[in-house]
């Protein structure tokens, strides 16, 4: 009977139990942190396609002067639309700062008149207020324009700094691959200088350890993006559980992309593991010729 030879990289290691724990936490967080900016990216692109267009006019005066200012406010230029709103709307507009225990009946409103200019109209916040002060009334007009620009580069700004985070623990999960291979290079010594006394390749013994970190990357990735997944559901649980939605903020989902994003984590942690194994291998046999 042939006896079996021992493998240069045993089937267990328990230094590589921690080496796992490491690359998935890395890989969890790097899942959640590219949901993150893939939610911040769409939250921006969302709210800009809800405001564009959209004209707040708030007229001070009684109902005769907003039924005035609304009449001339459908027949400026470039308006497609426009309404006035009644108390109750606005009570919901004001809700998010006045809580929901209601508003008191004897509290003034401001009358509100939402209009909708079409795409590369001719209205404009200037144009508008130009007509309502030549009808010598009291009216302030909002495009939402500045608002949007400033709540889109806050979203950009938050999606940015996930992708620097994702980008971070990929680079710190390289660097503990890298660590971790050559420590393991460096424990069989003896037994890679004799593969190459005996004739073996460079990159037969590279192939052993990219073999062995790709296996261990796509696990610690799957059982990454899978916590990640359960991190995104349970937040998104929490929050549809809640009473109303939290101002300012998107309505959370899972849509395709985020599938996508935590379908391709496992994959990615295993390439970019294997390639770190082979090149730290690669240059550490160099050292040892």
């Amino acid at each position: 009977m042939k006896p079996s030879l021992a493998p240069l990289l045993p089937k267990e290691d328990a230094r590589e139990a921690a080496l796992f724990f490491v690359v998935c936490a890395l890989c969890f967080l790097a899942a959640l942190s590219g949901l993150v900016a893939r939610s911040a990216y769409s939250a921006a692109d969302a709210w800009a396609d809800q405001v564009t267009g959209q004209i707040t006019i708030r007229v001070r005066g009684d109902d005769a002067a907003t039924t005035r200012a609304l009449q001339l406010i459908k027949t400026a230029p470039g308006i497609v639309s426009a309404r006035a709103l009644e108390r109750k709307e606005s009570e919901e507009l004001l809700r998010p700062w006045l809580g929901a225990s209601g508003i008191p009946a004897d509290l003034p409103l401001p009358h509100l008149i939402a209009a909708e200019a079409a795409p590369g109209g001719a209205a404009s916040d200037e144009r508008l207020s130009a007509i309502l002060k030549a009808a010598s009334l009291d009216a302030i007009v909002d495009d939402h324009v500045v608002w949007s620009q400033d709540v889109k580069r806050a979203t950009e700004l938050a999606g940015l700094a996930a992708l620097i985070a994702v980008g971070l623990l990929g680079a710190t999960g390289l660097a503990v691959i890298a660590f971790a291979t050559h420590a393991t290079l460096l424990a069989r010594r003896d037994i890679v200088e004799l593969l190459h006394l005996t004739g073996a390749k460079d990159g037969f013994i590279a192939g052993l350890f990219e073999r062995r970190f790709l296996m261990l990357g796509v696990q610690a990735g799957a059982l990454g993006a899978l916590l990640a997944f359960g991190a995104a559901a349970f937040m998104l649980f929490l929050v549809k559980q809640a009473d109303q939605q939290i101002w300012l903020l998107p309505q959370l989902s899972l849509s395709l992309a985020d599938g996508l994003i935590l379908g391709v984590s496992p994959l990615v942690a295993g390439i970019a593991s294997m390639l770190a194994a082979k090149v730290t291998v690669m240059r550490s046999l160099s050292d040892m010729v």
